[in-house]
């Protein structure tokens, strides 16, 4: 009966992951040569902004990348939201207009405050998000412009991938982000876009006032991306495009210890219940029924009311489709090797679930600060 049951999980499980996997393969890869942009009379003007909080050792990184871009730097501005950081940070960039505005709060959600802020000072049509430890690709701008002038969109999605030194916390950031992103880039070929990465979201200044900006979710700490991502889709399906391009990949840094990283998931899983996305929902479930399962197979068998071969069949049947998922989306997002993939499938199940019952009691710590729900 367990054997019947698990394993009933899992196909559940793998059919749903194996319709990602088309749906990341029914989005075709954008490639732009830099030397070569479209013959145009007029280039999209963008406002990036960068919420912070102490990030005085990332800002310069960020700014430099920002100066190195292969775009008009006349037909680009930056402001920079500082949400009471801990220390002075002064731009020193005269090569493209950058200013430092501070955070206005009035939510439970420093982001979506400081975006917010951030509004009424902007001059453009276009606004991009990014964070402060990321660093931005040089054709990253002119790949947006020449998107935004093809199509008839309102937001562009983008992906984002780590920074990993040699080790296993590193590796085991990428493979789990490399499977996020390649679910992420499934749901929208599958038309079913649920989940973006405010780090690297583009969207007209018009389409936020149309949505009403964060109204409805601003009590919720987190999910500036996302629930903007999924308000705009519900109303505007059209609108909303995925760009999947090596040009527009933003790398930001992998976390340096374990204690952050767990806090830093059960941020993203909070929301999960909060997700205006049916389809959003039903993954969640199915993800988190999945890895369950596996924990559950591997207490059962520990009783000895699971025999080794069920246990191993069902480690297998997930690893396969899992494998799937994450090779094609690290080999999209990466150029270095894929390392420790069989290790950490063997952890994650266990991380996963214990994200996931943490992330209901709705309280986690974040740049020195504690959030709830």
């Amino acid at each position: 009966m367990y054997t019947f049951f698990l394993s009933s999980i899992l196909i559940i499980y793998c059919i749903t992951i194996a319709w990602l996997i088309y749906g990341f393969t029914k989005i075709k890869s954008l490639e732009l040569d830099g030397s070569t942009p479209i013959t145009t009379t007029s280039r999209t003007r963008f406002t990036i902004i960068v919420p912070f909080r102490n990030e005085a050792a990332n800002l310069p990184l960020l700014l430099d990348s920002f100066s190195k871009l292969n775009y008009p730097k006349e037909r680009f501005e930056v402001i920079l939201v500082d949400d009471e950081s801990e220390e002075v940070f002064s731009p020193n960039c005269s090569m493209f207009n950058v200013r430092i505005i501070k955070n206005n709060r009035v939510s439970n959600s420093p982001k979506k405050d400081a975006i917010s802020t951030a509004i009424p000072f902007v001059t453009s049509d276009w606004i991009i998000t990014t964070d402060a430890d990321c660093v931005v690709p040089e054709n990253w701008m002119l790949l947006l412009d020449n998107y935004v002038q093809l199509h008839d969109v309102s937001m562009v999605v983008g992906a984002v991938t780590y920074d990993c030194k040699n080790t296993f916390l590193h590796h085991f950031q990428q493979l789990d982000l490399a499977s996020l992103q390649g679910a992420t880039i499934g749901s929208f070929g599958i038309g079913k876009g649920f989940m973006c990465n405010g780090a690297n979201l583009a969207y007209k200044q018009s389409f936020f006032q149309e949505l009403n900006g964060f109204q409805g979710n601003d009590t919720i700490a987190s999910g500036d991306d996302v629930f903007l991502l999924q308000k705009a889709i519900a109303r505007f399906p059209d609108r909303v495009h995925y760009v999947k391009s090596k040009s527009n990949i933003v790398v930001t840094k992998a976390l340096d210890d374990w204690k952050a990283l767990f806090y830093q998931r059960v941020r993203w899983a909070s929301k999960t219940a909060s997700y205006q996305s049916t389809f959003g929902q039903f993954l969640a479930l199915v993800v988190f029924i999945g890895n369950l399962s596996i924990v559950v197979g591997y207490g059962l068998w520990i009783m000895g009311l699971l025999s080794l071969l069920t246990i191993c069949f069902l480690i297998l049947l997930k690893f396969a489709v899992d494998a799937v998922l994450i090779h094609k989306s690290h080999s999209f997002l990466t150029t270095t090797k894929m390392q420790y993939l069989t290790l950490s499938s063997l952890l994650y199940p266990f991380f996963s679930v214990s994200v996931a019952f943490y992330s209901l009691i709705g309280k986690y710590e974040w740049k020195g600060r504690r959030f709830s729900k």
